[in-house]
């Protein structure tokens, strides 16, 4: 295998997705694997296209010494679905959208919920925090570095 290519996907991509990517990509580095696994982010709407994530995903991901770098882009059904081996959800919605995107039914397999990778939380999904308080984007940290650390353990598998 050359390189495996995560994408993350949420609604607006300045939230989830983006914190996702910052967590997985420091994890990644961490384990030496950069040149191994590829990671990138995307929503499903383009209302935020271009702007970085939102600066409360900023500081909460900042507290835990994960620093979000990427600019929101809307997911493209054309090039993603072939570029990327795992796309990954961050809710239920999103999960029903980018399988819908998914036409011809090609790429089914390779559409996962964020959540399939948890080791120690109990949830359906990553909720949107955007429109919430504090609480809601601590919620969504402690869920995605639990779920980024089983998603890393898989991808090592892959590796191998």
């Amino acid at each position: 295998m050359e390189k495996i290519n995560i994408l993350f996907v949420c609604m607006g991509n300045i939230c989830r997705s983006p914190a996702a990517e910052g967590i997985l990509k420091s994890m990644v580095d961490k384990e030496k694997l950069s040149d191994k696994i590829e990671i990138d982010s995307a929503g499903t709407i383009d209302y935020h296209a271009g702007e970085t994530p939102d600066p409360r995903m900023k500081f909460h991901a900042a507290k835990r010494g994960y620093f979000l770098k990427s600019k929101a882009r809307l997911f493209d059904p054309k090039s993603d679905f072939e570029k990327f081996d795992y796309l990954i959800t961050m809710d239920n919605e999103v999960f029903s959208e980018i399988k819908n995107l998914d036409r011809r039914k090609a790429y089914q397999n390779k559409i996962h919920k964020m959540i399939e990778f948890s080791r120690h939380i109990k949830a359906d999904e990553v909720p949107d925090p955007y429109l919430g308080g504090p609480e809601g984007f601590e919620k969504v940290m402690e869920i995605l570095v639990d779920t980024c650390r089983g998603l890393l353990n898989r991808l090592k598998n892959d590796l191998t």
